[in-house]
């Protein structure tokens, strides 16, 4: 009963891209749809997105940085730039905004490509301003 959305977040905390999944789902399967499109050089994201074949090894083959925390389940360490990573907050943040309109946080929608519609045209709004 609930929805998750995946977002991409540019350098300045805007939206470029969306994927709606349902609220149980795990955060690679947003990853899956969104990072094969990514346009930027790096991506910081956070724990979840710890894994070797679905996002760190993609995005090496593509020539990209991953900025993502080992998981404390991890075999191998893997050392990532903290000071990078103190730039996560944009995609909070965007959400936070995104969270101020009462139709997004309740989910007044019922089907999912009008909740996703509302979801673009609050992102357009928060991008004019």
């Amino acid at each position: 009963m609930s929805t998750k959305i995946h977002t991409l977040v540019d350098a300045l905390g805007n939206p470029v891209a969306f994927f709606l999944t349902g609220g149980e789902a795990h955060d690679l399967v947003g990853a899956d749809h969104l990072l094969p499109d990514m346009q930027a050089d790096m991506l910081i994201a956070d724990k979840a997105f710890d894994a070797d074949e679905r996002v760190l090894e993609p995005l090496a083959a593509a020539g990209k940085k991953a900025v993502i925390p080992p998981k404390a389940n991890r075999r191998e360490r893997r050392r990532f730039d903290r000071h990078i990573y103190k730039a996560r907050h944009l995609i909070e943040n965007f959400f936070a905004k995104l969270k101020q309109f009462r139709a997004i946080a309740t989910r007044y929608d019922k089907t999912t490509r009008n909740f996703l519609a509302a979801v673009y045209l609050t992102a357009s709004v928060i991008w004019l301003t």
